[in-house]
């Protein structure tokens, strides 16, 4: 019989390398656009490091009572090189969910990073380490380890159903999750959309940016312009 709230999946179908590989410099926001402008997590789960953080890899899930670390510690012997570890704490912000030396622990391991829906310490020590943690903000008072939890779970983390194996993309503008099974058409798209935006960026400086949809958009929209 499953033991629901305290069990530890070991196996996950990760994408191939290949694949997750492809999300190397491709901003969040040419993701999320392409995703219907959803599937990104809340805007107060962001990275605690100086600025130009940028990981991508494949999720690890945990989910664990709020103020408590067990599964975290499990989940970070389990993981494997790349994966993020991802974490739903329930939003809690009472208690850190992990601090500086389960940063250089998963350093060591070859993990790519956290997020994490909840509160994290040693912000400093961390940011000056420079591993990647995406948390809703810090706090100095320490976690239990009494469990329960699950790891390898569809959670919830910033609002967004992330599953085991689901690839991740999180940098300065936030974290996205993107369903495995889609991220081929996902990766596909995005390219197209940065591509695209490069293109803009030329013609701007080149004069040449066409803006006749501004005018044309409130002419439909039936905005009336006084003057001119």
């Amino acid at each position: 019989m499953s033991n629901v709230g305290f069990r530890v999946f070991e196996n996950v179908k990760r994408a191939d390398q290949a694949l997750i590989n492809g999300f190397e410099g491709i901003a969040t926001p040419n993701i999320g656009d392409v995703m219907g402008r959803m599937f990104a997590m809340d805007h107060s789960i962001k990275s605690i490091n100086k600025p130009g953080i940028h990981i991508f890899g494949s999720a690890l899930t945990v989910r664990t009572h709020p103020a408590d670390n067990l599964m975290v510690h499990k989940a970070m012997d389990l993981a494997q090189p790349g994966d993020i570890i991802v974490i739903d704490a329930c939003g809690d912000m009472g208690n850190a969910i992990l601090g500086e030396l389960m940063c250089h622990y998963a350093k060591t391991k070859g993990i790519a990073g956290y997020i994490v829906d909840g509160s994290v310490r040693d912000l400093h020590g961390i940011a000056e380490m420079g591993f990647p943690v995406f948390a809703k903000g810090g706090s100095p008072r320490g976690p239990y380890k009494e469990g329960p939890g699950e790891i390898n779970t569809i959670i919830s983390c910033g609002g967004v159903s992330v599953s085991p194996g689901d690839i991740i993309v999180a940098d300065d503008d936030g974290v996205i999750a993107i369903p495995k099974d889609d991220a081929p058409t996902v990766l596909a798209n995005a390219k197209k959309v940065q591509e695209k935006e490069k293109a803009v960026i030329e013609s701007i400086y080149k004069g040449e940016w066409d803006r006749t949809w501004v005018d044309q958009t409130l002419q439909d929209k039936g905005c009336e312009i006084i003057g001119g």
